[in-house]
Parts: C-alpha cells; structure tokens; sequence
C-alpha cells in the first residue's frame, strides 16, 4: 500500500491543474492521481462526436498558468485535449498518473489523519494513503448518458446513438439524420452532421436560447501580437471574465432586456420570415440554463441552407422509419442521435466515510464550494454554470495548496469546516432549471444560505475568498492526530 501526501483523482482538465498548483505551490508534497480511464484528458478525450468544441472561449477555460495561444477561443475537442497533455507533459505531471485505476471508496481515520483510498486496477483491488484527497472527476457519469426511455425504440430500424458514446464506425453520409435535443451537445452536432447527411433535424421539445460568436477572438489575436504572451493572455482573461459577469448579472436584473436582445439576434441570422417565437424562444429566462454558443453563426448558417431544420413537438414514440410525434406527425430518420443530456454524478460516485460512519452528502454542506461539514482534508472541484469550468478549479486546488501550507506552518494535520451556526438554512447547491441539475439535486450536497455555505457562481467574490480570504477564518477547524476531531 504507497502512501502520498495527496491523492488527486481524475486526470481531466481538474486533475492536470490541480497536479501543477500542487507541485509549484507545495513542492515537498508528493502526489498521485488516480485516473479511471486508459488516457488522460476526462470530457475531452472521451466524447468523440462530429464538432465537439468548448461552450466556452479558451482565455477562461484555459488554465490560469498556460497561455493558450491558438487562434480560435471556440475550440475544438481534439485541440482543446492537446493542450491538456501538452500542459502534463512539460510539466511532468503525466509522471504521476496512475492509468485504468478506478476509485470506489475512500475510509477517514481521525486516528492517524489518513485517507485510505480504494481502487480498482485491472480488475484487481488496491489500496493507497494519504493526507488530503481531492476530488477532480467532474460532475458526470461516464459510464452512461441520461435515457429518457422513448416508446418504441425495439420498432426502430435504424441506429440509435448517443453523443456520449458515438461509435467510430458510424456513417451518416447522405442519411437522414434526427438529433433529439436542444442543448450544447445538439446545437454543435447538428451544422457538422449536415456537412455530409442528406438532411438533419434538431428535434426539441422546447427551445434553448441560442448565441453566436466569432470562433477567432480579434481582440485577444491582436494583443498576442504586440505583447508579451502572458501578459496578453492575463488581459484577455480578465476581459472575458469582466464581460461573462457582466452580461450574466444585467440577464439576472433584466432578463426581459436580454431575452430581446438575444431574439434580435436570432431573427438577424435567419431572417424576418424564420418561426423564432417557437423554435428559439425559450419559456424561461436567460441564464435559468446554461445558454447555448455557437461559433461563427454555424447552426443559423446550415437552417438558411437548408442542410438542417429544427422541429419544436414531442415524441410519441419511435417507428420502424422514424419518429413520430404527438402532433401525428413522423419524421423519417436513417439515424437517431440521443443528445439527451448527461447524467449527473457527485464526486464519481465516490463511498466516502469518516471514521467509520459514511458520509450523506445530500444531507451536507458545502463549504466555499469545495469542501464538506465533518468531512476532514477533502475537497472536490466543481466549476461555474455561468463561466467557465476552469476558473472555479483554478481557485479551488490553488486554495487547498494554502490549505495544506497553512497545516503544515503551524504542525497541524487535519481540517474540516464546522457548521455552528443554527441560522444558517439548506439551499440547492445549483439554481439551475436545467434537466440534468433537477435530475440529480438529490444527489448533491447543499448550499447555505450564508457566507461561507453560499455557493456564489461569481469568479471575483470566490478569488476574494479562496485566494486572498484567511485560511483561518474561525469556520474551518484545524487539529492534531492526537486530538479527536468534534465538527458537525
């Protein structure tokens, strides 16, 4: 059984930058991350449909230490995963991943301050230790997708896939493709599936709101050629940052102002004549979900084409040649894509106990969101709903390096947050109206509804909090091995 002073898991996008805050930040600690997968990447290296690409620019998904430098903020998949093993490789941190090791369990012991971490590796179990785990596996299931269960589905003869797990060997050239749903994952496949089907049709059975912009950021492209790279992309950041904020809290404060603005646009890309009062205008308002990019206009562009059309009905159930909808009428498909959305999973479905009782999450707190009422040296990464994932897992494992510094300062061994005050109320952890959130609220931890508890979705209240915020702040409670651990 190897012992580290940390244990990551998860080798995606979280993992590779907690693995560099951790060694240039606590460079005497040594480290492991624990990867379920063969290959480093997570999202990126697993999704592999037609146009994958970020919903985000790459000033602010990318990591706060690496430029990226790239033309296209929208990135593709296949770039976006190259910068990830670039950035493990040069870095060494690829030295400490431990492969097709997947993690089921985790045991506390207040009693020595150590962590025993459960794995499976090729089917066989093994065991490691540690001081502080950290939790970088994202906030999905990769096993599978969410299903809704259409009627019928036996009836089809066709293929059914799914975005999560699109087989290689799919040929959709000069087929009738239907893709069922209107979120991230529908609005990219859709323009690059009518690049070669004979049609497609984006199925929905409401609408999303959707926007364009320019795949090159003229702005960044222009200031990486006449500064220094870091210091342009410091720039580009905070710009980006400034402007996400700001356009997410005048949606907030004026949501009818911004639903205009945002069908104004629409009609500009498709015209006077174009039916967006049912295809593209949502019942909700702005930012209830997670707005959908497209870059470049690429979704409008393939509609006025022709190449693809969207249908706003529901399913009654499938057919031999199709699908057929409650308003009777069936569409004919060669292919269905199921971009259903994904299945919500906290922490990768760890078992987690402290000394020896398991943990209910769902009856928990989370403290800055990050880490857990009574439960000692964990956290776990969860980025923003309404920026990108990179910024909140940037603060996150800079903040448990000065977590672990500060122990060590003071010849402290273990932490955990205490909730002591009884006015404090339970919240949701997310106030999201997506279906993938309310699928799964009952899976999560929750929010309070004061500071610290809060979990804030704002990038400048959290780097006060996380970066420049007291360690110390009379909430977390710290203590030696010798000594039992009396948090609630």
């Amino acid at each position: 059984m190897e012992h580290f002073d940390v244990v990551i898991v998860g080798a995606g996008l979280s993992g590779i930058g907690a693995g560099y805050h951790l060694q240039t930040q606590c460079p005497g600690k040594t480290y492991a991350i624990l990867e379920g997968r063969g290959a480093t990447g997570g999202t990126w290296d697993l999704f592999r449909y037609p146009g994958i690409r970020s919903d985000s620019d790459m000033y602010t998904l990318g990591y706060i230490f690496k430029p990226w430098v790239q033309a296209k903020a929208i990135a593709d998949g296949p770039a976006i995963l190259d910068y990830v093993r670039e950035t493990a490789a040069e870095n060494g941190i690829d030295r400490h991943i431990r492969f097709n090791h997947r993690v089921r369990r985790a045991e506390w012991s207040s009693e020595d301050a150590l962590w025993t971490v459960h794995a499976e590796h090729d089917g066989a179990p093994v065991r490691f230790t540690c001081a502080f785990l950290l939790m970088c596996s994202g906030y999905y299931d990769y096993a599978e997708g969410h299903n809704p269960g259409f009627a019928g589905t036996a009836d089809f003869t066709g293929r059914i896939v799914h975005p999560q797990h699109w087989p290689a060997d799919l040929d959709y050239a000069g087929k009738q493709v239907v893709v069922i749903g209107s979120g991230a994952t529908a609005v990219t496949l859709v323009p690059e599936l009518a690049r070669r089907a004979a049609h497609v049709v984006m199925l929905q059975r409401s609408p999303t709101y959707v926007v364009s912009r320019p795949a090159e950021d003229a702005f960044a492209n222009w200031l990486r050629a006449k500064l220094p790279g870091k210091l342009a992309y410091s720039i580009t950041r905070w710009r980006n940052v400034l402007l996400t904020m700001y356009f997410y809290g005048l949606a907030r404060r004026k949501p009818a102002q911004v639903k205009a603005g945002i069908l104004d646009l629409v009609r500009g890309h498709l015209g006077p004549d174009y039916d967006v009062a049912t295809h593209f205008t949502p019942k909700y308002n702005p930012w209830d979900q997670r707005l959908c990019l497209v870059p470049d206009a690429d979704l409008f562009a393939s509609i006025k084409a022709g190449t693809s059309s969207v249908v706003t009905d529901t399913i009654e159930r499938f057919t031999p040649g199709g699908i057929k909808l409650a308003s009777g009428r069936e569409l004919p498909a060669d292919i269905v894509v199921t971009a259903t959305g994904l299945k919500m999973q906290f922490i990768g479905g760890l078992e987690v106990s402290v000394d020896g009782a398991r943990v209910d999450f769902p009856s928990r707190f989370t403290y800055k969101g990050m880490m857990y009422n009574g439960v000692p040296n964990f956290a776990s990464v969860f980025g923003y709903t309404n920026a990108s994932w990179t910024l909140k897992a940037d603060l996150t494992s800079a903040y448990v390096c000065r977590l672990i510094n500060h122990m060590d300062r003071a010849r402290l061994d273990y932490c955990a947050p205490a909730l002591k005050d009884g006015d404090v109320q339970p919240e949701p952890f997310l106030d999201f109206s997506s279906g993938y959130v309310q699928r799964a609220l009952h899976l999560l931890p929750k929010q309070g509804s004061k500071t610290p508890w809060r979990v804030h979705q704002n990038y400048a209240l959290d780097m006060l909090a996380l970066r420049f915020g007291r360690v110390d702040d009379g909430v977390m409670v710290f203590k030696r091995k010798a000594r039992s651990l009396q948090v609630a």
